[in-house]
């Protein structure tokens, strides 16, 4: 390990107090998110509608590719701070990087295999060993640099500019998230065009293809500052020094476990006998920082569920709001917003209030924010769950009569009141459907007269995915009945039959009804989102200006009611938390960190992430409680548990300036160093006298 920090003096001048190399950093940092984001905002389509996945396998391969986007920042970590150093690191696997995403770029292009030009690939295997190519590169290529820019951009300031290096990690911070809004704005309605060669797709080549084409403009913007730098060198393989220095002080402490060996002040000390001080004390203080990282993955496994559970809670709301696919822009809506108001308003007003708003106090506080945002998820969650129709359970069966004709119809049921399913014309209590349903046991029997029967229908069971509208026609009219909506054609509905149901979204539909003669009736239905309808035509159906009138849409499901708005008070809460969090975390992993090793702890960071989404996924796997709210609740509930944890950690931890503990050790190691050397050369005379001494004592033995 070099004792001294070699540093490469830069060539630009300051900005407004600022290094104007951090520019390149930033405006890098921004392309590369925005191609990362892109690419993943698709992903799940890709593999859902071009690969042919199903939902489960989708996801479990995409949380898996996130992970290992985590899990990686510790090898870039590894060779920046010991071999290429960081700039060469992020030059070099960004080029990897580039080539991942032009990989799957190439990997969407479906006429590459579609030799008989149907619009289907031929060969799914190339598609596949494509994408899962392209998508392992881009792992190591973004999880590599990850550990590395943010690191690399704290070292372009001096020592006296902690206060523009905090700013910097704000605006870094803000930089990814601006990037991330784009691209998720963006690349869906990239994706949403058509295209292809021979047969007209979704355009993935395209969607994958501009999240590429950044990736190249973050590389070039990138080493185009390389002369303004300042460049640390790197110090040898720190990783390994570290972990050797580590065994050797347990295993030194282990051999002298016995109480006539005196006890030292830190367990790491056990190692003074082989390693210097200076390294002794630079691992103290990384394992100091890593010590207060156990608790905070907890924080990650509730943030990332913004892409899922409350992706999927938007799904069951009204989407009058925002694209129920693109919900994750609020999140990068908001942190573009709150990132400049903590900044510059909220942080100095509480300091001027006299208040120690110390690092990881706010962290502490993010961490209770995002318990709050889980609660109030589990509040909206209550209010949704009282709009989903109750459906029967696996051991209940659900009934529903629907009278065709204009008189009412006596059913009698063994073992059950009589009732009267009432004529098409008379409305039922709640002025929507003229039928009766009953939940039964599944000891119960229905038994009914033969002739009551003409159609049996099969209801959907749950509420429709992704906020859709499922409709079915019932033909009670004397002919057929050709039934369509725009350009889609539901085909001849014979008398007394049904359709299948079919999904639209939401909005204001008509739907065209013709007999054989080529008459035509036009109706008219404003969907919501969610709902699902039985659309009847009667015996008494006639043709002309006033044919609707004798038509009646059954609601079967409830629109969904709950405005998808009353979620922001939720992705507020985590906002707000994951800006006092994640910012400040970031800042603090590099102000804590020894000079050597600056990357490996931005790596350890980035690690907490990897095992939150780690956490979800295992919790995924485990299954869930029956109730939503109340996996949000538990959820919150282990983060407030683990948020005291973290309070009661950070309320010992003391505060280190590196440099300062550095410099102090780097005067003492010239005497330390001589120190050891009399240390082993008088080891090694002892061993001599022992030696002559043994070899004596045979001699004498030998003569007697």
């Amino acid at each position: 390990i070099l004792n001294e920090r070699t540093r490469r003096q830069p060539q630009s001048k300051h900005c407004l107090g600022y290094p104007v190399s951090i520019f390149f950093i930033v405006v890098n940092e921004f392309c590369e998110r925005f191609s990362y984001y892109g690419m993943k905002a698709v992903l799940v389509l890709y593999f859902k509608y071009f690969i042919g996945w199903d939902n489960d396998l989708s996801t479990t391969i995409y949380h898996t590719f996130v992970a290992l986007c985590y899990l990686t920042p510790i090898l870039g970590a590894i060779i920046a701070d010991s071999w290429l150093g960081k700039f060469k690191t992020i030059v070099y696997l960004s080029i990897v990087y580039t080539i991942g995403q032009v990989i799957m770029a190439i990997s969407a292009i479906h006429d590459i295999t579609d030799t008989n030009r149907d619009g289907t690939p031929d060969n799914m295997t190339f598609h596949t060993a494509m994408s899962m190519l392209g998508l392992i590169l881009i792992a190591l290529g973004t999880g590599g640099i990850k550990p590395c820019v943010a690191a690399f951009g704290g070292d372009q300031f001096e020592e006296h500019q902690e206060k523009q290096r905090s700013t910097f990690f704000s605006i870094f911070y803000l930089s990814i998230n601006a990037g991330s809004l784009l691209s998720t704005l963006i690349t869906p309605i990239l994706r949403a065009q058509e295209c292809g060669i021979y047969s007209k797709q979704s355009c993935f080549p395209l969607a994958f293809g501009v999240p590429a084409a950044l990736m190249v403009v973050a590389l070039i913007v990138f080493i185009a500052g390389h002369n303004m730098y300042i460049m640390e060198s790197p110090k040898g393989n720190i990783l390994l020094q570290v972990m050797k220095c580590i065994g050797f002080a347990i295993r030194n402490r282990f051999n002298h476990r016995s109480k006539q060996h005196p006890k030292r002040e830190h367990w790491m000390d056990w190692a003074e006998e082989k390693y210097d001080k200076l390294l002794i004390a630079q691992v103290k203080m990384v394992l100091k920082v890593l010590f207060l990282y156990i608790p905070l993955p907890m924080f990650w496994a509730l943030f990332d569920q913004q892409g899922s559970r409350w992706t999927l809670q938007a799904t069951t709301m009204d989407g009058n709001f925002v694209s129920k696919k693109q919900t994750h822009i609020v999140n990068p809506i908001l942190i573009v917003i709150m990132v400049p108001i903590m900044a510059s308003a909220v942080y100095p007003l509480i300091k001027k209030c006299g208040l120690n708003f110390t690092p990881l106090r706010r962290m502490t506080v993010g961490m209770l924010l995002a318990s709050l945002a889980f609660v109030a998820a589990a509040l909206l969650q209550i209010q949704i769950d009282r709009t989903v129709p109750n459906f029967p359970s696996s051991s209940q069966t659900q009934v529903k009569f629907l009278n065709l004709e204009n008189t009412p119809v006596p059913v009698v049921v063994e073992g059950q009141e009589p009732f009267v399913v009432p004529g098409f014309n008379v409305s039922s209590h709640n002025g929507t459907s003229n039928s009766i349903k009953q939940f039964l046991k599944e000891n119960n029997k229905w038994e009914f007269s033969d002739e009551l029967f003409h159609l049996q229908l099969n209801d959907i069971t749950e509420k429709p995915n992704q906020g859709m509208n499922a409709i079915r026609f019932v033909n009670g009219f004397r002919s057929h009945l050709n039934f369509s909506v725009k350009s889609d054609h539901l085909g001849p509905i014979a008398p007394l039959q049904a359709s299948d149901y079919f999904s639209v979204t939401h909005g204001k539909y008509v739907f065209t009804i013709e007999n054989e003669e080529g008459q035509t009736c036009h109706y008219i239905l404003q969907l919501g989102f969610g709902s699902s309808y039985t659309v009847l035509i009667p015996n008494t159906f006639t043709f002309g200006e006033s044919c609707t009138e004798n038509i009646k849409a059954i609601q079967d499901i409830n629109p969904n009611d709950i405005h998808m708005a009353w979620q922001v008070i939720q992705y507020f809460l985590m906002t707000c938390g994951e800006v006092v969090f994640s910012v400040t975390g970031l800042d603090f992993s590099y102000s804590q960190a020894p000079s050597n090793m600056k990357s490996v702890l931005q790596a350890g960071w980035l690690l907490t992430v990897a095992v939150g989404n780690i956490i979800v996924l295992i919790v995924a796997e485990a299954g869930s409680l029956p109730e939503q709210w109340a996996e949000y609740v538990l959820f919150a509930c282990l983060l407030v548990a683990v948020s005291i944890i973290f309070a009661v950690m950070a309320y010992f931890y003391t505060y280190m300036d590196p440099a300062e503990i550095e410099a102090k050790f780097m005067e003492l190691e010239p005497d330390d160093k001589k120190r050891k050397e009399l240390e082993m050369m008088t080891k090694d005379n002892l061993a001599y006298v022992n030696n002559e001494t043994s070899n004596n004592t045979d001699v004498k033995q030998t003569k007697i």
